[in-house]
């Protein structure tokens, strides 16, 4: 728009030559009459005939509503608040893998999803560790009662994972709650067994196998992969020779003349047994025994004590067996039950 331009108004009936600008958002609009009218520049439009009294151009119609709209089409947005479940005010968190194909276990990526099997609401951060440092994987909130997606992965990032964090803080909206403590809950990944099928197993939040590792199950949360400064401090004034040093532990030791006393339950051996099947437990808890044997092989008349518990009997026919095939010269029987209950096998080393 310029001087001497003709212009007629938006919004009403008239109209004139652009005489001049006031500034840049004012132009000046004279009339037939020779009277200079100050005019929004937003409220002119040129024009190129001397009608001036055109009516203002008409708001478009409105779009008529189509017959076959449906308001069922529309959108949803609304979400109804989680539903709490009975037994759900004990905080149960996972961190789960699954394989996008099963079939193709060798050449999958895999996905990883947080598990929030409570009534509470979980803002959460995914880590994993880079030597001394950690790096930020994932933040969020996972809602109660719902699995929540936090990455994709191929077999080149496994690396990356050998060591995890997950930190939690879980609260509830619109109500009073039971206030849970922080959870900073170091795991570490044993990325071999992503290579394995047998170790993703069937679950309660898949349809598919996955590998599961508990973060907190029922207000418990598993045990931190941090060592304590000065407890590290305090063995480290301890340490002794690895020549010297025993490979395995016992896990109490009394007098010189007391037995050795092995506790061979996973919950004692093992930190978590989270994604370990069955048989891996029973091999790992033999292995301990072995081990137990071998370091006492040459002490004779030592009496070691294995404390397997009774359940279904697996573990003790385990040990008797490799009492009468690979140490068929240790004589053994059953432990003290006053001492030890039922659960426990006495070995006399000879």
């Amino acid at each position: 728009m310029k001087i001497g331009d003709k212009v007629r108004f938006i919004s009403e009936v008239g109209g004139g030559v652009v005489a001049g600008f006031r500034d840049k958002n004012i132009v000046l609009v004279e009339d037939e009459d020779g009277f200079q009218i100050p005019v929004r520049v937003n409220d002119v439009v040129v024009i190129d005939s001397d009608d001036y009294n055109m009516k203002p151009a008409a708001p478009a119609p409105k779009p008529s509503v189509d017959d076959d709209y449906d308001p069922a089409d529309r959108p949803v947005t609304f979400r109804p608040e989680p539903e709490e479940r009975k037994g759900g005010d004990a905080l149960s968190v996972y961190l789960a893998f699954v394989p996008v194909d099963s079939r193709m276990l060798t050449a999958t990526n895999f996905e990883a999803y947080l598990v929030n099997d409570s009534n509470y609401y979980v803002n959460y951060t995914y880590l994993s560790a880079e030597g001394a440092n950690w790096s930020l994987r994932s933040t969020g909130v996972v809602e109660p009662n719902t699995k929540l997606f936090v990455e994709e992965f191929d077999r080149e990032a496994l690396n990356l994972l050998e060591r995890v964090a997950v930190q939690l803080v879980a609260y509830k909206h619109d109500k009073s709650f039971m206030i849970k403590p922080a959870i900073d809950a170091r795991l570490r990944i044993d990325t071999v067994k992503f290579y394995k099928l047998h170790t993703f197993k069937e679950n309660d939040f898949f349809e598919q196998p996955a590998l599961i590792y508990t973060v907190v199950e029922n207000d418990q949360p598993v045990r931190p992969l941090v060592v304590d400064a000065k407890k590290l401090k305090q063995e480290m004034a301890r340490k002794v020779t690895a020549d010297n040093r025993p490979t395995v532990q016992p896990a109490r030791l009394k007098g010189k003349d007391e037995p050795v006393v092995v506790d061979l339950h996973a919950s004692e051996l093992l930190e978590t047994t989270a994604g370990m099947s069955s048989a891996e437990i029973l091999n790992y808890q033999i292995d301990v025994f072995r081990k137990t044997m071998d370091e006492y092989k040459g002490k004779h008349g030592t009496k070691l004590i294995f404390i397997h518990g009774k359940g279904e009997g697996v573990l003790r026919h385990a040990i008797l067996h490799e009492l009468s095939y690979r140490y068929k010269n240790c004589p053994y029987q059953d432990a003290s039950f006053q001492e030890y209950g039922y659960g426990a096998t006495q070995v006399t080393i000879k």
